[in-house]
């Protein structure tokens, strides 16, 4: 059964990205698949993430980058649709490239959702503060993640198990797979902990 769904930004996510990684250790994840990943349109992506949604219903939705902002719009604009959380890494600003661009204004507005955001102090694609504002606007969890560049491949982001830590939080496991401590931590860059 599928209950993470990754969706990656601008390019794909081809290995060693970690949502390459894992969705090669994690039989319960999946990658939602774009028609064209060089040349995004927000109204393919956006359907192609719905459709996912539906055929894995209350799945936790993981996008990096361009692919959080995909989340974003879909939840701002598709209220229906059934998750069971987001989790948006690195959010990326649409104005920042010609090819990000036609995705627009990033939606301010609350998601509807439990989400939690995963930002770093030098991300050159979005100013933690701006990532920061998003999260309390999206009325998401923040979580700094210290100097962690824009969490991807050229940050020395290859397998990144902390990500599926913090999905964790966003997924309520069944009984038997509930631990006996009901209170989780999560260590991320910069020595913070986020705590449900």
């Amino acid at each position: 059964m599928i209950r993470t769904l990754l969706i990656p930004g601008l390019d794909g996510s081809p290995a060693p990205h970690w949502q390459h990684w894992w969705a090669a250790t994690d039989p319960s994840a999946k990658i939602v698949e774009q028609h064209s990943w060089s040349e995004p349109s927000p109204e393919a992506w956006l359907t192609e993430i719905a459709a996912a949604t539906l055929v894995h219903p209350d799945s936790v939705l993981v996008g990096h980058s361009l692919g959080a902002i995909a989340i974003v719009r879909l939840l701002a604009s598709w209220p229906q649709v059934r998750i069971a959380g987001a989790l948006l890494v690195a959010p990326a600003e649409p104005e920042r490239s010609d090819r990000t661009a036609p995705f627009g204004r990033i939606p301010q507005r609350p998601l509807g959702t439990k989400t939690i955001v995963a930002a770093s102090r030098n991300d050159p694609w979005m100013e933690q503060e701006r990532a920061r504002g998003l999260a309390r606007n999206w009325e998401a969890d923040f979580i700094d993640m210290g100097n962690a560049g824009h969490i991807n491949v050229e940050s020395g982001h290859g397998p990144w198990p902390e990500g599926k830590a913090l999905r964790d939080l966003l997924w309520p496991p069944s009984a038997a797979e509930r631990p006996l401590r009901a209170s989780v931590s999560v260590s991320v860059a910069g020595g913070m902990e986020a705590r449900p």
